[in-house]
């Protein structure tokens, strides 16, 4: 019997350890540039998420499907209801004007474990 009811508060307090999770929620995850200038080929943009989980969000890597594109995030581990940012610049110097397309792949310690962000845009032969 003593057994039995250790294996059953076990299996309960695993079950509530595994519930209490850290989630991301971000704003977008998608951002467009629009049009800009090959004079002026640096843009950036920033994607704001929330920890909607209740344990501590951390951030283990944001990468970047390009060199031209650089990701930076917050270190710190969110808490539960707090914000954090990504901030992405893109670097068209060297590069063909026209449409791209770039991915940024953010792994956590949260429910879902990757998202990807996505940023686009036109860049424009100088005249």
């Amino acid at each position: 019997m003593k057994k039995f009811m250790l294996s059953t508060l076990l299996l309960i307090c695993g079950i509530m350890v595994a519930s209490a999770q850290a989630e991301i929620k971000f704003d977008k995850t998608t951002h467009n540039f629009g049009k800009f200038s090959e004079s002026s080929p640096v843009v950036t943009c920033t994607f704001t998420f929330t920890n909607t989980g209740d344990k501590p969000l951390i951030i283990n890597q944001a990468v970047a499907s390009c060199g031209c594109t650089v990701p930076e995030y917050t270190k710190d581990p969110i808490q539960p209801g707090d914000k954090g940012t990504i901030k992405v610049t893109y670097n068209g110097t060297g590069k063909f004007p026209g449409h791209f397309k770039k991915s940024i792949t953010v792994r956590t310690n949260g429910k879902v474990e990757m998202t990807r962000l996505y940023i686009e845009g036109d860049m424009e032969e100088k005249k």
